[in-house]
């Protein structure tokens, strides 16, 4: 990594939002959805995200999303409606060939045929729908050719047993954070598929050994990773984000959560995703030679959201 860095500046990330505040806006997203029959589900998630966002700040000043109800719940009727069009197509194709066993097995294939679009959409509309200072992130990745990646890197998985999963998951992460923009800021990811698979296989054998006491250190390695291989760039100036977490950290953060929502039924879980918001940033640090007030406006406004309600119902976790 190149340290050869001009003028350094440190940057602070936090994370303000108070469990009882959250609490609040997740029993009465709970509570209308409930008797909307789930319908108020796109309100929900866009008050959760505001909340989120709203409560995250970079060098004192927050973020936003600007996501609202009215356009997620275009792109949720959307996406019901793919699921339906999916359910028609292969009851027609299983009734012309009187071959029900083909029903979830065509099932299956179609959803993994919806992956990469509800992905790509999902990142589009994500983006484009956050800020900071007013100035909007975006994605830049073409669908065609996330889509034709995707199924490569799909294939080379099947055809090796799963072996290919981590070279996949590095790829898809590089492609996906290599395409979003700050302003006129570019993200970049360098994760490798070997030195991935090395971390995953050494965290899967130490953890059986130890009888799962590794899995902490192991979450903690992951963690480390996906944190310091990610940088920002603007011409020849850059930010590097690393990682101070430890496994006996996330120990402390993960065994308390689970008490939490054990002790309280599940109730606890406005607290739980606060405390654990709070330990992410709490435990990223970043330093480098990009100018935050010298950002420039460069992405547009996009506001279909139907990839991110097909990333609700696929249950898929971006990677943002």
């Amino acid at each position: 990594m190149e340290n050869k860095l001009y003028e350094r500046k440190e940057y602070t990330l936090n994370f303000n939002g108070k469990g009882s505040d959250f609490f609040g806006i997740v029993m009465v997203n709970w509570l209308l959805t409930i008797l909307t029959l789930g319908l108020y589900y796109p309100w929900a998630k866009a008050k959760k995200l505001q909340y989120l966002y709203s409560s995250t700040s970079l060098n004192e000043d927050y973020f936003a999303f600007h996501g609202t109800g009215k356009e997620m719940f275009k792109g949720f009727i959307k996406a019901i409606g793919v699921f339906i069009l999916l359910g028609i197509v292969i009851y027609i194709i299983t009734d012309l060939f009187s071959l029900l066993f083909l029903g979830p097995l065509l099932f299956y294939v179609f959803l993994i045929a919806l992956l990469p679009i509800a992905i790509h959409g999902s990142y589009r509309y994500r983006t484009s729908r956050s800020s900071w200072r007013g100035i909007r992130f975006g994605y830049r990745g073409d669908r065609k050719e996330f889509t034709f990646l995707f199924f490569k890197w799909i294939f080379f998985t099947i055809i090796t047993l799963g072996i290919y999963g981590p070279w996949m998951a590095m790829n898809m992460r590089n492609y996906l954070l290599g395409n979003v923009r700050f302003g006129d800021v570019e993200f970049e990811y360098d994760g490798d598929g070997s030195e991935y698979f090395m971390l995953n296989l050494k965290g899967y054998f130490l953890t059986l050994f130890t009888l799962g006491i590794y899995l902490f250190w192991w979450q903690k390695d992951l963690f480390e990773y996906y944190v310091n291989n990610l940088s920002l760039k603007k011409g020849n100036e850059k930010i590097y984000f690393s990682s101070t977490a430890t496994g006996g950290s996330f120990f402390g953060i993960i065994a308390t959560n689970i008490l939490i929502l054990i002790f309280t039924l599940g109730l606890g879980y406005a607290w739980v995703a606060t405390r654990t918001m709070k330990f992410i940033f709490a435990n990223i640090e970043a330093e480098g030679d990009i100018d935050l007030n010298a950002l420039v406006q460069t992405e547009e406004n996009y506001k279909d959201a139907t990839g991110e309600d097909l990333s609700d119902f696929l249950n898929l976790d971006t990677i943002m």
